[in-house]
C-alpha cells in the first residue's frame, strides 16, 4: 500500500507543477491579447483606407495597366500561398486550423491546373512541410511579436518582387494570405485573402459600395498607382500579421484554461485515490492488529 501512495503522491505533485505553468501561460496570453487587439485597431483603418484609395484610383482613370489589377494572370500557373502559424506551441487548433485552410486552398489549386508555391510564417507551419519534405518557398522562423511590422514589410518586399519577377522559376501569378482573423476574445477565423489580383480583394458585405469623388492626378495615375500598391501589399500583410498574432494568444489563453482545469480534475482524482489507499492502509493496519490481539488471547486462554 505506501508504494501506490507514493505513485499517487508523485502523479499529484506532477500535476501540480504543471497547473502552475498552464496558469501561468494562460495569464500571460490574457495580458497580451487587449495590447494585440489595440495593434490590430490601429491598422485596419489604414488597410482598408490605401485599399479603398486603389480602387478609386482604379475607378476613375482607363490608362492603368498595372499587373496586379489585371483580373487573371497567368504566366507560368505559379500561384503564392503565405501562411502565418504561430512561433510556439501551446496555442490549442490555432496552427492546425491555419495549416488546414492553407491545404485545402492547395488542393484547389492544384485542381485547377495551378501550382501552389508556399511562403511560411512560424515555426509550426515550416516544421509541418519540412516534416514531409515539402520545403517552403521561404520561410520566416523564428520571429517576435515586438517585431511584426518589420516583417510585415520584408515579406511584402520578398512577395512583390516574385510576383513582377520576370523569371519564370521565379514568377508567381497569385497571392494568397492564409491567416486567422481575430474577431473577439473567443471567437476566430481562419481565413483566405487573395491579395493579388487586386480585383477580388475581399470586402466586408456589411458595408455598403463607397461613392468614389472625381480626382485629379498629379502627376499622373500610374505614377500613384506606383507609390499606392507596395503600401496596399505591405499595409494588408501587416495588418493580417497583427490579426494573427492576437488569434494566437487568445487561442492560447483557451486551451491553458483548458488545460489547468484538467490538471485540477487529475489532482482531485489521484487524491482521491492516495486518500482511498491510505484508508485500505490503515483498515488493514487494525485489522492486522485486532488479528493478532484475537489470537494472543485465545492462546492465554489455551494455556488455563
Amino acid at each position: 500500500m505506501g508504494a501506490q501512495q507514493r505513485v499517487y503522491k508523485q502523479r499529484i505533485r506532477s500535476a501540480q507543477g504543471m497547473k502552475k505553468i498552464f496558469k501561468a501561460q494562460e495569464m500571460i496570453a490574457a495580458a497580451r491579447i487587449s495590447k494585440a487587439h489595440a495593434r490590430v485597431r490601429a491598422t485596419t483603418p489604414y488597410a482598408e483606407a490605401i485599399t479603398a484609395a486603389i480602387g478609386s484610383v482604379a475607378t476613375h482613370s482607363d490608362e492603368i495597366d498595372h499587373p496586379f489589377l489585371q483580373s487573371e494572370r497567368d504566366v507560368n500557373g505559379r500561384v503564392g500561398i503565405l501562411l502565418i502559424t504561430s512561433d510556439r506551441g501551446m496555442a490549442g487548433a490555432y496552427s492546425p486550423n491555419a495549416i488546414r485552410g492553407a491545404e485545402q486552398l492547395a488542393n484547389l489549386l492544384r485542381d485547377q491546373g495551378k501550382t501552389p508555391v508556399m511562403y511560411v510564417v512560424g515555426r509550426k507551419g515550416d516544421s509541418y512541410y519540412r516534416f514531409r519534405n515539402r520545403e517552403p518557398h521561404r520561410s520566416w522562423t523564428p520571429y517576435k511579436e515586438s517585431e511584426l511590422p518589420e516583417l510585415g514589410r520584408e515579406i511584402a518586399k520578398v512577395v512583390t518582387e516574385d510576383l513582377l519577377s520576370e523569371d519564370l522559376e521565379q514568377h508567381i501569378d497569385e497571392l494568397y494570405v492564409v491567416g486567422t482573423q481575430f474577431e473577439s476574445r473567443f471567437q476566430q477565423r481562419t481565413k483566405s485573402v487573395r491579395l493579388v489580383p487586386m480585383g477580388v480583394v475581399d470586402a466586408d458585405p456589411g458595408q455598403a459600395r463607397p461613392s468614389y469623388p472625381l480626382y485629379a492626378f498629379t502627376p499622373d495615375p500610374d505614377t500613384v498607382m506606383e507609390q499606392l500598391i507596395p503600401r496596399y501589399v505591405e499595409s494588408r500583410i501587416i495588418n493580417i500579421l497583427l490579426q494573427s498574432m492576437a488569434s494566437e494568444h487568445a487561442s492560447r489563453q483557451r486551451a491553458m484554461k483548458t488545460a489547468t482545469d484538467n490538471a485540477e480534475t487529475q489532482i482531485n482524482k489521484f487524491t482521491r485515490l492516495a486518500n482511498s489507499a491510505r484508508q485500505a492502509e490503515i483498515t488493514q493496519e487494525i485489522t492486522e492488529i485486532v488479528g493478532g490481539a484475537d489470537a494472543l488471547s485465545g492462546s492465554g486462554r489455551s494455556e488455563r
